[in-house]
């Protein structure tokens, strides 16, 4: 008999939690030939979200609570909780009720098939314009900076085997992010069609400058695209800049007088002096993170667990 360990971040969910865990025990008592266990991460949720937690473990067994100690963002909550787990096959879902925990079974008999990793997908999202926006800017990105098949969805709503997990957590960087590493550790990887729900109580906890945030944490903890980006991009302006040398010259010999262009000179010093800027921003960027990681800055810190013994 398999176990399947459910991990979910929790940030502002103490009145959607409970309703989720309810209908994870619905749909697993459906599926017999299954054990489970659920790992709820407070992601230092400024409501009662742990309170919450904390009771679910009180009065289920097979209800594990983690309090992290600050606000690490979803990915990191998804690492820290995968430290927790002991199931043969690891599913991934929201805290909100929109994710539908209710077919999950879908998820693991795709699974059950010989796939490494199941990601849901979804004829259409029930998130606002802006949300739904910032899903489409960051599958475009991991399509161009990650290699992620153009017919493959990502969401956060997905399935994986034992193996893929603790691929995952030989990664110890503090810039986690998820489908980077799910992407780098298997290649097979499908998806299956769930019907996604519109939110029932708060909004989403994704700022812009998270959305922003997540973006930079993807396409530089995983790939080195955007540098050969900006060498593309030098040599693209040298050529420029080598090119309108040489028609000044011709200009001169030809006409016998040297152009004044003071507007133009100026113009394209401010658009070599901001390309400049940028590219030493990127590096800056790589580098910091460089820096961070050898400092061994952590990737979550757990003031405290509940449940399967309060263990520490």
């Amino acid at each position: 008999m398999e176990k399947v360990s459910f991990v979910i971040p929790c940030y502002r969910s103490a009145a959607t939690i409970g309703k989720v865990i309810d209908e994870i025990a619905a749909a697993m008592a459906a599926l017999p030939r299954y054990t489970w266990e659920a790992v709820l991460v407070n992601d230092c949720s400024p409501d009662d979200t742990f309170e919450v937690i904390r009771a679910l473990a009180d009065k289920d067994d097979r209800i594990i609570g983690v309090n992290l100690a600050r606000n690490f963002g979803q990915h990191a909550a998804l690492m820290a909780g995968f430290h927790q787990i002991s199931g043969d096959v690891v599913v991934c879902l929201d805290d909100d009720g929109q994710t539908p925990a209710d077919e999950v079974g879908k998820l693991l008999e795709k699974i059950e098939e010989g796939h490494d990793v199941v990601y849901a997908s979804y004829e259409q999202k029930q998130h606002s314009f802006f949300r739904n926006l910032g899903s489409r800017v960051n599958l475009k990105m991991t399509e161009i900076m990650l290699g992620k098949p153009k017919t493959l969805a990502i969401t956060s709503y997905f399935a994986a085997r034992r193996f893929i997990v603790d691929e995952m957590l030989r990664y110890e960087c503090c810039y986690p992010y998820v489908i980077g590493l799910v992407l780098r550790s298997t290649k097979n990887i499908v998806n299956v069609p769930v019907k996604h729900r519109a939110r029932e109580e708060g909004s989403s906890g994704y700022t812009i400058s998270k959305l922003l945030g997540l973006w930079m944490n993807g396409f530089t903890s995983f790939s080195v695209k955007p540098l050969r980006l900006a060498t593309y991009l030098g040599l693209f302006s040298a050529m420029v800049g080598f090119l309108y040398t040489l028609w000044i010259i011709i200009k001169y010999f030809v006409d016998n007088t040297a152009p004044l262009g003071w507007s133009s000179i100026i113009a394209i010093l401010l658009v070599l002096g901001g390309i400049i800027l940028v590219v030493l921003g990127l590096i800056g960027e790589y580098v910091g993170r460089i820096y961070m990681c050898q400092n061994a800055a952590p990737q979550f810190v757990i003031r405290e667990t509940v449940g399967k013994g309060d263990k520490q």
